[in-house]
């Protein structure tokens, strides 16, 4: 009996031992953590106040992004996504802080990773939105041009002439997200192929009359000459 009250003795004592020596680092990772959410809630507010007086909002509905993204039925609040970013890449960067005080080596590493994919995110963000800056530009040049020009598609054609930049672009976002790089490639080419094998047959179909007028033109300037 005395001999199980001993060994019981000397394991709760290694127990308390080993959780007075581990304390130190409890306490430190949870300081860090809070440190770390303040900051994050702090940037965050900032963020959105600056935000509000950039009038970034404004500046995205006059640039026709909040419309696009609505059609895709996302709501977009610029200055709520930059502070969202910023905030949860505080709360990763100070989690992984505290992980590593407290010895968690897989948390650590995969969190991470997920700070090193961030980067990847933003450059795909920033590749839709060039994207859809592009498409609204070229849409309204192509359609001012085509009304010059007294064609009835213009709306049509400068619609298309859009959305296969913004089609092209969101493409482009996923192999920088590495979402199936293979299939958007293949899906790229076939696009491509799709959109110059209709501007064939359109061309073919529609601007034949027009085709065969300029070589007319051409043959009697030719003959002209001689």
């Amino acid at each position: 009996m005395n001999t199980f009250s001993q060994v019981l003795q000397g394991t709760l004592l290694e127990l308390w031992e080993s959780i007075l020596a581990y304390l130190p680092n409890l306490v430190g990772a949870i300081v860090v953590f809070v440190v770390g959410m303040i900051i994050a809630v702090i940037l965050n507010r900032f963020i959105l106040r600056l935000s509000e007086l950039l009038r970034l909002d404004e500046l995205a509905s006059r640039l026709e992004l909040k419309n696009v993204f609505e059609r895709m039925g996302v709501r977009l609040r610029v200055g709520a996504l930059l502070a969202w970013i910023v905030k949860w890449f505080f709360i990763i960067v100070s989690l992984i802080a505290a992980t590593d005080i407290l010895g968690w080596k897989e948390v650590t590493d995969f969190l991470k990773q997920v700070v090193y994919y961030i980067p990847q995110v933003i450059i795909a963000v920033i590749i839709l939105l060039a994207g859809i800056l592009l498409g609204n530009f070229v849409r309204q040049i192509l359609r001012s041009t085509l009304e010059a020009a007294r064609l009835a598609a213009a709306d049509v054609l400068s619609g298309l002439a859009k959305w296969a930049i913004i089609v092209f672009s969101f493409m482009a976002a996923l192999v920088q997200l590495n979402i199936a790089p293979e299939l958007i490639q293949t899906l790229f080419t076939g696009l491509v192929a799709a959109l110059a094998l209709a501007g064939g047959l359109a061309f073919g179909l529609g601007g034949r009359d027009h085709a065969s007028k300029l070589l007319d033109r051409l043959r009697r300037d030719l003959s002209s000459e001689k």
